[in-house]
């Protein structure tokens, strides 16, 4: 056998098997996704999602609390408006009473030191569950929907988030947005990650009934990306970037993991985030529960595969247990 064919000896010890990875999973590296609801009280089941709940701004320190002291070091809140009124224009998604809002003002309080970002996008708030303003023939109104989208994500960092998230896939918000942060006078506080590569997927399914964000009617595949579409993701990454995004995101994460390598291709200064949606979780802790995998193994596994691919920062409902599993691994 010639020299060249021998590998094996490289990675015969646990320890050196990890020093095979250009980057291994810490916890700074995970960020929380919660939902956060008009209820205060609220501490309520997502079927769809085991483990995960809706939560009320005077439960979040309950339910925070522990995981922070784990070792939690940033959130990125979704608000679930259940007792207001949505209209065609999102007017509720920054009522400084509106649940976001509220949970961002209490989180900066409780713990200065935890990372807070907000997803900023209409479809919660819409009385048609889009993601924009609608013509009457029903497709996107771009420039009121940019502006609007600008407005929301103006009013979050003004309210002391740390980092504000455009999900929309509304053209030309990236750069909107970071114009009305520098007319605020934020532009330096305030971190801009773009949803950049958030494709059409069937794996929002769970997150949509924890949000209460499903279309009233057709879809959004003429803003989200067809799955198909890696040019279009790779044009929609270069664009982000030149409008003045911080951070660039691809969603969903493992089905995509060639677009997360095309974003560290094209974006090498930038952090690069994916989001590993609730369908991916859902469909891995289905497995371990079907007992095809044990359940750490995997969602191991899993994550390993996006750094591999070039992920810096992880969006993933498997957080809290990561927690525990990386003190374990220590």
């Amino acid at each position: 056998m010639d020299i060249s064919s021998i590998l094996q000896g490289g990675y015969n010890h646990p320890l050196s098997r990890t020093w095979q990875s250009q980057r291994q999973l810490t916890k700074s590296m995970l960020m929380y996704p919660i939902f956060i609801t008009d209820d205060p009280q609220a501490s309520v089941t997502i079927n769809s999602l085991p483990g995960q709940k809706r939560w009320g701004v005077d439960r979040l320190e309950e339910f925070l609390g522990p995981l922070v002291t784990k070792g939690l070091k940033s959130v990125i809140l979704f608000g679930v408006p259940l007792n207001c009124e949505k209209d065609p224009k999102g007017t509720p998604a920054d009522d400084p009473q509106g649940p976001v809002i509220l949970a961002i003002k209490k989180l900066r309080s409780l713990y200065p030191d935890l990372y807070i970002a907000a997803d900023v996008c209409l479809c919660e708030y819409t009385s048609h569950g889009h993601c924009g303003y609608l013509n009457q023939d029903g497709t996107i109104d771009t420039p009121p929907s940019v502006k609007r989208i600008a407005e929301v994500a103006v009013n979050y960092a003004k309210a002391g988030a740390h980092c504000v998230a455009p999900s929309d896939m509304m053209d030309g918000r990236i750069k909107a947005i970071k114009e009305g942060l520098m007319q605020a006078g934020l532009a330096n506080k305030c971190l801009l990650m773009s949803y950049s590569a958030k494709f059409a997927s069937s794996m929002y399914g769970p997150f949509r009934e924890a949000a209460g964000s499903a279309p009233a009617f057709g879809n959004r595949k003429c803003y989200q990306l067809p799955p198909a579409g890696r040019g279009l993701a790779r044009r929609a990454i270069v664009r982000d970037v030149n409008e003045g995004a911080d951070i660039i995101m691809v969603k969903p994460a493992m089905p995509y993991l060639d677009i997360i390598a095309s974003a560290a291709e094209l974006a090498p200064s930038h952090p690069l985030a994916c989001y590993q949606v609730s369908g991916e979780y859902a469909m891995i802790v289905a497995g371990a529960n079907a007992g095809v995998y044990e359940l750490k193994t995997m969602a191991f596994e899993s994550v390993d595969c996006m750094l591999r691919a070039g992920a810096t920062l992880i969006l993933s409902y498997f957080t809290p247990q990561f927690l525990d599993w990386l003190d374990e691994e220590n």
